[in-house]
């Protein structure tokens, strides 16, 4: 099987990369829709536009996109052109495993939106927007430098 993935790979990379920049696009607007949705009145007009918005977001493009980031990363692993011993990719799994995080927890902040029980202020949203942002930049750093 990894022979044939091999002839692949360039394709399953390019599609992880693809995937990658739809679900790190999505990270980091939906934060700043709870910024803005975090000074709005619940039940108010500018809410309700909020919450279809959070939850088109997350369903058409970060969920999907996370999904296809997953399956199109575990294909490169499955075609034996990075190797499981390397130092970089243990830390790059362990934080991409920390963006999932940070992902369930988006998912569970727009259920809290949608359903008008969110108490976190914008500022809280504001710091949490630029967590996906430092673990982009780390992971990026890993998979380029290659540092250990």
């Amino acid at each position: 099987m990894i022979d044939s993935l091999a002839g692949a790979y360039p394709w399953i990379k390019a599609l992880h990369v693809i995937s990658v920049i739809a679900w790190m696009a999505g990270m980091l607007y939906l934060p700043r829709l709870f910024v803005y949705h975090a000074d709005a009145v619940p039940g108010s007009e500018v809410s309700e536009r909020f919450k279809v918005m959070e939850r088109r977001l997350l369903k058409a493009i970060i969920n999907p996109a996370m999904i296809a980031t997953w399956l199109f990363g575990l294909g490169i692993l499955a075609t034996g052109a990075v190797s499981l011993s390397e130092g970089w990719l243990h830390a790059k799994l362990a934080l991409v495993l920390v963006m999932s995080g940070m992902h369930g927890a988006f998912v569970g902040w727009t259920r809290a939106f949608a359903e008008d029980r969110n108490t976190r202020p914008a500022r809280f949203y504001r710091w949490m927007n630029e967590v996906p942002t430092l673990l982009m930049i780390a992971i990026v750093i890993l998979v380029i430098v290659k540092p250990f």
